[in-house]
């Protein structure tokens, strides 16, 4: 079993009287977390899946007194795919404010829907988290430093979604039934979404731009469709954790890009997947493109996990200076360039350097890229 590093943290938050709230993309174990919980706890567990239809018509538009009954003597009350159901943070708020001594766990796949249904019923009687697919650090803490070292280009095409590190034989079969049926199942379940092939030819356009900036207007035009399309498409894929957004940083020179983006996937293995490209590292021509991507991810799960707080961007100039990623915390910021390879001279641009005040300048290649995930 892969140690998660989320599991520590949800157990040691469990009966302060707040809802704990864990989301992220479906298959990435989340389900899996919470059974470990409950086989851990010593309290009674009710477990409850929306997936089905009963369960969802029995938390829908309840009231405490159903809720009591429903319950009954369980201590822990863990609600799978709780998305599903309408007016969930109404029931959750209904849950905390008035059984005692009950501690409800919820998991969500799609952030759009479950969060527009918690925060405002839920403000301040939450603890949120947001699950991953298996960070370095993960590995690391299940099979040690060398089994990371020796899989790190296999995961660079593959992924790392629980399935893929534990069975990487079945790798390109899980990811295409991941990608064909599990990863879109959200967003086309959605009235708004009335062309899926758009959708995918989207995502293959996005999957080729990885590591470039991206312009709407360009993707409407090679698409045959209008702005508002392409950005309400863009906005669904990054509220169901299949891609996210990078902003530029611009603040103090006028050559700066103001309205810059560049789009990344949270696996690498399903943007390759996307496009039928599983040829090893060695033999592909987009492995700066991977190993950017794969870095910025792993830096984010490592940043959420650890409970460090910043912002992200990339910085760019209409002059083709650029920086691939820069974080600012407490008014300081440091700035990484990705390398694949280490002996390829990398040289941060003077403007950037005496325009914001800079912690720290990185270039992360595979020699060193632990240093900053760890």
């Amino acid at each position: 079993m892969i140690l998660r590093k989320l599991d520590y943290s949800i157990e040691q938050q469990l009966f302060k009287g707040k809802a704990i709230i864990l989301v992220g993309p479906r298959q990435v174990g989340k389900t899996t977390l919470l059974r470990e919980l409950v086989a851990r706890s010593d309290r009674r567990v009710l477990s409850l899946n929306c997936d089905e239809p009963e369960t969802q018509a029995m938390l829908t538009n309840t009231n405490v007194a159903k809720l009591k009954g429903i319950i009954g003597d369980h201590k822990l009350v863990v609600i799978d795919e709780a998305q599903k159901v309408d007016n969930i943070g109404l029931t959750l708020k209904l849950i905390v404010d008035n059984i005692e001594g009950v501690q409800v766990v919820a998991t969500g796949s799609s952030a759009f829907e479950l969060r527009n249904r918690l925060n405002e019923p839920l403000t301040g009687r939450k603890f949120e988290y947001q699950m991953y697919p298996i960070s370095c650090g993960e590995i690391i803490d299940t099979y040690g430093l060398l089994e990371e070292r020796r899989t790190l280009e296999n995961r660079l095409v593959y992924g790392s979604y629980p399935d893929i590190v534990t069975h990487p034989e079945a790798a390109r079969r899980y990811l295409t039934d991941l990608t064909q049926s599990y990863l879109y199942k959200d967003i086309l379940s959605l009235n708004d979404v009335r062309k899926p092939q758009l959708l995918d030819r989207l995502l293959q356009a996005l999957a080729f731009q990885v590591g470039s900036e991206v312009s709407t207007n360009e993707l409407a035009r090679t698409l045959q469709t209008d702005n508002k399309t392409i950005d309400k498409y863009i906005d669904l894929l990054e509220k169901c954790y299949v891609i996210f957004r990078l902003g530029g940083l611009s603040r103090n020179l006028r050559t700066e890009l103001k309205r810059a983006k560049k789009i990344y996937f949270y696996d690498n293995g399903v943007r390759n997947a996307i496009i039928q490209q599983f040829a090893p590292v060695q033999m592909r021509n987009d492995i700066g493109a991977l190993w950017e991507n794969f870095f910025i991810v792993e830096r984010m799960k490592r940043n959420h996990y650890a409970g460090h707080y910043c912002n992200s961007y990339f910085w760019r100039t209409s002059l083709q200076q650029e920086i691939d990623l820069v974080e600012e915390a407490d008014g300081a910021m440091t700035a990484f360039e990705m390398k694949w390879n280490p002996a390829k001279k990398t040289l941060f641009s003077k403007s950037f350097l005496e325009a914001y005040n800079v912690k720290e300048t990185v270039v992360v290649t595979p020699d060193n890229y632990l240093d900053y995930l760890l």
